[in-house]
């Protein structure tokens, strides 16, 4: 059994994944870190899930690496480069393991959300707070770069160059309602309600045919970099052409025309 994580299946096809050490408000260490990169890579081979939902346990969502409590993998400053270099790409991959996830993953925002915390919302597909939800990158304060786990990667291409300079360069908190109000977010709602939410959207995506749900994650992917229109267009028509033929929408373009 996992120590940092809980996993529970809340609806058909749905898997509630939890941070669950709620003292240190889900604080990434080294227990949680294989943990999480862990589960993600069991959950993206499991057919059976169909929609994957990323929550904190307590009143934290994910407050960024236990700087106290890391465990012994954490390096000092004067450590070689080189193992630095990993100890960095191995906390990368944490939200690399959640975008390689071919389920749509909704990560519900349940309070602080800081430094790791967000760059691990940022890689959700969708994203759910509630009114008690703060976020932030701290790293700066501590006189590092604000640009750490895919955060200068996802945060200008959801909240637009301005404002995600604006909030990485400054590691100011940013409330609930400033988040939604520049697009972070796809809903606000009260705390009693976030999880409901979280968990009834991703019981709506479940419903729905695997494939071209599957497919249409990959090409939101995609097509953030594409190229030119040309290439977006030519991505497109293949999963149309792909998806078409499959039983599961034949079935399901019958029960629309009927």
């Amino acid at each position: 059994m996992p120590e940092t994580l809980t996993l529970d299946t809340v609806g058909d096809g749905v898997t509630l994944i939890r941070l669950n050490r709620p003292h240190r408000l889900n604080a990434i260490d080294q227990i949680l870190l294989a943990e999480l990169c862990g589960a993600c890579e069991t959950l993206a081979a499991d057919r059976s899930v169909r929609a994957v939902v990323l929550t904190g346990t307590g009143r934290g969502f994910c407050s960024g690496i236990d700087m106290r409590d890391f465990g012994p993998a954490m390096l000092e400053a004067d450590d070689p480069a080189i193992d630095r270099l990993l100890f960095q790409e191995s906390m990368a991959a944490l939200p690399r393991a959640v975008t390689a996830m071919p389920q749509p993953v909704i990560a519900a925002v349940n309070g602080p959300c800081v430094g790791g915390g967000l760059a691990l919302c940022l890689a959700a597909d969708i994203r759910i707070a509630s009114t008690a939800a703060t976020f932030g990158n701290a790293a700066i304060l501590l006189g590092l770069s604000g640009a750490e786990m895919g955060i200068s990667y996802h945060l200008p291409r959801v909240v637009g160059t301005s404002v995600a300079a604006d909030w990485m360069l400054t590691g100011r908190t940013v409330t609930a309602e400033e988040a939604d109000r520049r697009g972070l977010l796809s809903r606000l709602v009260e705390p009693e309600r976030l999880l409901d939410e979280a968990i009834e959207t991703a019981c709506d995506i479940a419903r729905l045919a695997a494939l071209g749900v599957r497919m249409t994650k990959r090409a939101i992917q995609a097509n953030i970099d594409a190229p030119s229109l040309w290439s977006a267009l030519e991505l497109e028509n293949r999963n149309q052409v792909l998806s078409h033929a499959t039983d599961d929408a034949a079935g399901r373009r019958q029960k629309w025309s009927s």
